[in-house]
């Protein structure tokens, strides 16, 4: 059986190319059959927000390679609830299809869950 992977995402779209990189191992463990599963935490949350101007600073847009997800297989994506509240996003503006985790105690039974998990 393969090894279940976390990716937690956890930078702004635009602060790097962090988030870049989170979905790049996402869609490649995908592509390869590996159980794997997407958290946003901390400014990683902003990426989920739609209608981001990438043109505006010389970027590609994040938001196909966030849609492309289930096509690669990667049904398990997250958001820390407290993330959201705290950068004042709310629940609406979030894809339905990305659970919410509201707790601190519910994240962490999910990173439990995994057998390795990777921060960025």
């Amino acid at each position: 059986m393969a090894k279940s992977m976390l990716i937690i995402s956890r930078q702004a779209p635009w602060s790097g190319p962090g988030a870049r990189e989170v979905l790049d191992i996402v869609l490649a463990g995908g592509a390869y059959d590996l159980p794997v599963g997407l958290l946003f935490l901390d400014d990683g949350v902003f990426q989920l927000l739609p209608e981001q101007n990438a043109k505006a600073l010389q970027q590609k847009d994040l938001t196909a390679n966030l849609k492309a997800l289930s096509m690669f297989g990667v049904e398990d994506i997250y958001a820390c609830g407290t993330s959201l509240a705290e950068r004042g996003i709310l629940q609406e503006a979030v894809d339905e299809d990305i659970l919410q985790l509201p707790q601190s105690v519910e994240i962490a039974a999910l990173i439990d869950r995994y057998d390795h998990v990777i921060t960025i």
